[in-house]
């Protein structure tokens, strides 16, 4: 049995998380030396008692090894370990880090430059518009923003690094082979396509309420700094904060409405010490001292007010058909997919370079018009 193996057998083990895991592995040499250890010996491990030293003596009893790398080969996903060079530098920093990460895509070197991003679900029109526009400037100027593929802030800002050209990572509360929300599978692929999706849980896992704090302290472990835009004063968004505090990481907050109930967690971040953004020029002023080491460039943010008016021939061709259509009045990406024969998921990504150009305004209802 392989190192890899022996990993993956130990994460399939119910019961075993970061924690007793690190034990087991300060304890024994090798991940191999742990499944075949006797019960006597893996019960003088704190942590581990007589039922769980049975189960990870019998584990080919209780899992199916062969069966999980089937599943991964179906869905084109890797796995990475703490023993690999390519495990995510400032994840392996953190008390309680995965021993083992399912991967579908590719974690790269200039990932360890990443923000992570994080928000309500329910966000309002404003959240969306900060989410977008920072994470796209973000993504632009060299970061990989890294956030939770959830419905709300976590999908504006995976689908802003997409329409920027940068990377983007999504880790998820359940398994890769069971996206949550189904409804993101197609940006998931697109993610993948771009950056990577990442679990700690088997293939098909289910998510529960447990999964998604753990996936959290992934999002906040990978990241330099932890940007929250938009949560409710009580909301896994300030969990996420607080995990990354814990993990000494800078956590950020776009202020809102004082009056608005989604308003409330970021507003009470900034009045206990988070750093107030109101641009992406504060969180690049911010981390990239410290990320000096790393020999990457930051690019300045684009403003698009600060540019002169971007003609029809500086846009390609899908952005000119795209304005074409909207020369015929208001319309959802779904009839402008229609129209020019596009997949939506590649509209919507023209349509926010659109945005960020001053071209395009989204409007309530998920319309979009032409600004000039």
């Amino acid at each position: 049995m392989t190192s890899k193996e022996a990993f993956l057998a130990l994460n399939l083990l119910p019961g075993i998380g970061p924690i007793r895991a690190r034990r087991l592995l300060e304890a024994f040499p090798q991940p191999q030396d742990v499944i075949s250890a006797s019960e006597k010996d893996l019960q003088q491990i704190p942590g581990i008692g007589r039922e769980m030293a049975r189960s990870i003596r019998g584990w080919e009893n209780l899992i199916d090894l062969a069966e999980e790398q089937r599943r991964m080969a179906d869905h084109g996903i890797t796995t990475v370990t703490l023993e690999d060079s390519d495990y995510p530098p400032a994840l392996r920093e953190i008390h309680d880090s995965p021993f083992l990460l399912y991967v579908k895509g590719q974690i790269e070197p200039c990932d360890a430059a990443a923000v992570g991003v994080v928000g309500s679900r329910r966000m309002t029109h404003y959240g969306r518009e900060q989410a977008r526009k920072l994470s796209f400037q973000l993504a632009r100027a060299g970061f990989t923003i890294i956030s939770g593929l959830a419905r709300g802030i976590d999908t504006a800002a995976h689908e802003a690094a997409l329409a920027a050209e940068g990377r983007t990572i999504a880790v998820l509360g359940s398994g890769i082979g069971n996206i949550y929300p189904a409804e993101n599978d197609v940006l998931a692929n697109r993610v993948a396509e771009n950056g990577a999706v990442i679990s700690e849980f088997p293939v098909l896992y289910v998510p529960d309420k447990q999964s998604f704090p753990l996936r959290n302290r992934i999002v906040s472990g990978m990241s330099e700094g932890l940007l929250v835009i938009e949560a409710p004063g009580r909301s896994g968004s300030l969990i996420t904060a607080n995990q990354a505090l814990e993990q000494g990481r800078t956590v950020f907050a776009v202020p809102g409405p004082i009056d608005r109930p989604n308003s409330e967690g970021c507003n009470r971040l900034i009045r206990q010490g988070a750093t107030l953004v109101t641009s992406a020029q504060d969180v690049i002023d911010d981390l990239s001292t410290g990320l000096n080491s790393l020999n990457l460039e930051f690019a300045a943010p684009e403003h698009p007010s600060e540019k002169t008016s971007p003609t029809l021939e500086s846009l390609d061709d899908q952005q000119a058909r795209i304005l074409e259509v909207l020369e015929k009045g208001e319309q959802t990406i779904d009839t402008i997919s229609e129209a020019i024969s596009v997949p939506a998921g590649a509209v919507s990504a023209s349509l926010l370079q659109l945005e960020m150009k001053s071209l395009v305004k989204q409007l309530p209802g998920k319309y979009f018009t032409k600004l000039i």
